[in-house]
């Protein structure tokens, strides 16, 4: 693993149980893939009547999409809020993560970007199974420094 739990904490704004990746397993300029084991915690934040979504993937690849814009930009910054502005072409091939096994892994590649927009394709995939794929367009905040 190139990144760490704990590390990734000084790359993005997410605190607490709400950040849900584990570790850096590759990146560069383009592409990120990063690892999480927690869509199996029983106490995920986004569980609902004991269950996690598969859709909850989006928020998975999201947080890699953060932590790629982190390493790929400036780290010498305090890390900028981003928002999901659309998601596009999102298709979805499980209806929950908790009862898959194996780790989850959260790939996502920069398509294309400016100073304040941005947008990936990201997959999900747990052990063998295709979870769900699309593309996300990001906004940042371009008012924190």
């Amino acid at each position: 693993m190139l990144i760490g739990r704990e590390a990734i904490a000084g790359l993005i704004p997410h605190a607490g149980a709400m950040r849900l990746l584990d570790g850096v397993l590759f990146w560069d300029a383009d592409r990120i893939e990063c690892m999480s084991r927690t869509h199996r915690d029983p106490h995920n934040p986004l569980r609902s009547q004991g269950q996690l979504p598969a859709l909850c993937g989006i928020e998975y690849a999201a947080q890699a999409m953060a932590i790629h814009g982190r390493l790929a930009g400036s780290l010498e910054s305090a890390p900028r809020a981003g928002y999901l502005a659309s998601l596009r072409e999102v298709v979805c091939r499980a209806s929950r993560l908790d009862d898959l096994e194996g780790d989850l892994v959260a790939r996502a590649e920069r398509l294309m970007g400016e100073a304040s927009r941005v947008i990936y394709h990201f997959e999900v995939r747990v052990g063998e199974t295709d979870v769900l794929r699309g593309r996300a367009a990001v906004v940042l905040d371009i008012g924190r420094v």
